[in-house]
């Protein structure tokens, strides 16, 4: 992992953030009310892969949080765009796992040795941990937004759980990818950014705004 920065690098964390909020909207474009069989699991997936990749480039807990505030942005933005009320099934409980997700790698990374972190077995084992950590605390968001957690159908128990054990093995995968895609990140910013910040500080905010545009167009499909 990198060292930590003198301060939090917020351009990066608005590309990852932004490209984290879209990909979750593209998971669970087809939903209108409960997860569906695995797409939870592939979006825990896919929340440590870029929280891994943010961490990377700026080590620091306002850059879980602001990964966390612009993928909630990105859902409350889709409940604009399908007429959803912010208490719905498809917006909050999503959202609600956003900030477990976040919560959740930030305690893990938090205690996890940094020299062990630093290896590819370390980070399989901080996403499995995060992930189980995460899936476990999700069927308590019936307490947060007051909708319960989408159960099995026929059972009484959580999806989160069911699928636990994928959600666990991606998670072992996309962490290490996410701090090796981090690390390029951070390389190419420090080669290209120093040189020239002024004409690269538009890149960000294009790739925000692009994210946006690219969810309306996938619900105007």
């Amino acid at each position: 992992m990198s060292l930590n920065p003198k301060k939090t690098a917020w351009g990066p964390i608005l590309v990852l953030g932004s490209l984290w909020g879209l990909s979750e909207a593209a998971l669970g474009m087809y939903l209108r009310q409960c997860a569906s069989t695995v797409s939870g699991s592939l979006m825990t997936g896919a929340a440590l892969f870029f929280l891994a990749a943010a961490w990377t480039i700026s080590p620091r807990g306002q850059t879980v949080a602001g990964m966390v505030v612009l993928a909630s942005f990105f859902k409350l933005f889709d409940a604009m765009l399908l007429g959803l009320p912010i208490l719905h099934g498809a917006i909050a409980n999503p959202i609600f796992a956003i900030v477990i997700e976040g919560a959740a790698f930030l305690v893990l990374i938090s205690i996890i040795h940094r020299e062990f972190a630093s290896k590819t077995l370390g980070q399989g084992l901080t996403g499995g941990l995060t992930a189980l950590l995460a899936v476990n605390a999700f069927p308590l968001v019936k307490f947060a937004t007051g909708i319960a957690a989408c159960k099995v159908p026929g059972t009484v128990i959580p999806l989160s759980l069911y699928y636990a054990p994928i959600a666990i093995v991606l998670s072992m995968l996309t962490v290490p990818a996410g701090f090796w895609a981090g690390a390029r990140v951070a390389a190419l910013e420090t080669r290209f950014v120093p040189a020239s910040p002024a004409r690269l500080g538009w890149v960000s905010p294009a790739v925000f705004v692009l994210c946006l545009a690219a969810l309306t167009l996938l619900r105007l499909i």
